[in-house]
């Protein structure tokens, strides 16, 4: 929601945005902060996600990145949904985390946030929606792989390691290449969403029950049933280094999201020479991004990747790349603008020979942030 001079004063989410809406405008409201609201709204913006999960996740990433006045919760940079980490330090650990929203110029002569990464390339894992589900997976990786949870080593193992919740790493319990290969190990589980993970640990229930370990069997369990019910997949926050605009191609417009450092951040109309067929997103490419670029640009339709690619470097737009995906995460993220695209404009959606925008029809996304 925006005011008259466009700055967004509030942020939120609706599976069934009729109803929010009517929540708002059609109800008799008490508190003075709402009808507050209500008289400052001279626009309103939608974005479509796919699922749930994509929702919760964008809507707490934008809040944090432009603090709307109307929104109370979520603000703080430590708070809402956080990730795991690896840390890269000799003797790795598992720590929680929440991610630097910032773009690499605010952070330019800023310390971190709260709760930020420490080192330059930790190995995140995440972002995690529910506290409960990475509390459950963090007390998982505690209990299974026994990896170090002190911030500091000791010289001496502590309580930890006679509790059977640590490998006792600080005094040579377990060497350092046998430690960090269990650290590989809990990495991956992590990392990957094979149900084969879930049958090993199964596995490695069904032996602490022939052993008698009932107790640990019982652990086992309610760890399976917690990874059992993995988060929705999601495509707006995403572990990348990089600058990504995302641009689908109508009969008129053309819509292009902005994707910074793997976080899906707006969504914006422009026009452009349709009129011109084939060589119109050619031209459009050309003309928009002749003096800035982001590091890549995706696209759903083009006459010449090649060319357009080598005439942005040549103009200074030096490892720029100009993408148009057939299958995978990149084309997802092309459906999604597409979209967003016939929501906003009305049209149909514009097929073409690319693969990309030639999918299979699928379900229609719900709507989020």
């Amino acid at each position: 929601m925006r005011n008259n001079d466009g700055e967004i004063i509030y942020i939120g989410k609706a599976k069934q945005l009729r109803n929010r809406l009517r929540s708002y405008f059609q109800t008799r409201h008490t508190s003075k902060r709402l009808l507050q609201l209500v008289s400052e709204i001279a626009s309103i913006e939608v974005m479509i996600v796919n699922n749930e999960s994509e929702s919760l996740i964008l809507e707490n990433n934008l809040i944090k990145i432009h603090k709307p006045v109307y929104n109370r919760a979520l603000k703080k940079d430590n708070s809402g949904y956080a990730y795991l980490q690896m840390t890269d330090e000799p003797l790795p650990r598992i720590d929680v985390l929440y991610r630097d929203r910032r773009t690499p110029e605010e952070r330019k002569g800023k310390s971190p946030p709260a709760g930020a990464p420490s080192g330059d390339q930790p190995h995140r894992f995440g972002p995690y929606y529910s506290s409960r589900f990475r509390n459950a997976v963090l007390a998982f990786i505690t209990d299974h792989y026994r990896l170090r949870s002190c911030v500091s080593l000791p010289k001496r193992a502590c309580l930890l390691y006679h509790i059977h919740r640590c490998s006792g790493v600080c005094e040579g319990h377990i060497s350092p290449e046998a430690y960090r290969e269990t650290a590989r190990e809990a990495a991956q589980l992590l990392t990957s969403r094979d149900g084969r993970l879930i049958e090993t640990m199964r596995a490695k229930m069904d032996e602490y029950a022939e052993r008698m370990e009932y107790e640990r069997a019982g652990n086992m369990l309610s760890h399976i049933r917690v990874l059992e019910r993995l988060p929705e997949r999601q495509i707006v926050d995403r572990e990348l280094d990089t600058v990504q605009e995302v641009l689908y191609f109508g009969r008129r417009d053309v819509l292009i999201a902005r994707v910074q450092e793997g976080m899906l951040r707006s969504f914006a109309l422009h026009p452009y020479a349709g009129s011109l067929g084939e060589s119109g997103p050619d031209q459009f490419l050309l003309s928009h991004y002749r003096d800035q670029a982001p590091d890549e640009l995706i696209v759903s339709r083009v006459q010449d990747a090649a060319a357009v690619q080598s005439a942005l470097r040549r103009a200074g737009r030096k490892g720029l790349r100009v993408t148009v995906p057939r299958r995978g995460l990149k084309a997802e993220l092309l459906r999604l603008c597409r979209h967003n695209y016939v929501h906003r404009t009305g049209e149909d959606a514009v097929e073409s020979a690319s693969p990309a925008t030639a999918a299979k029809p699928e379900a229609s996304p719900q709507l989020g942030s």
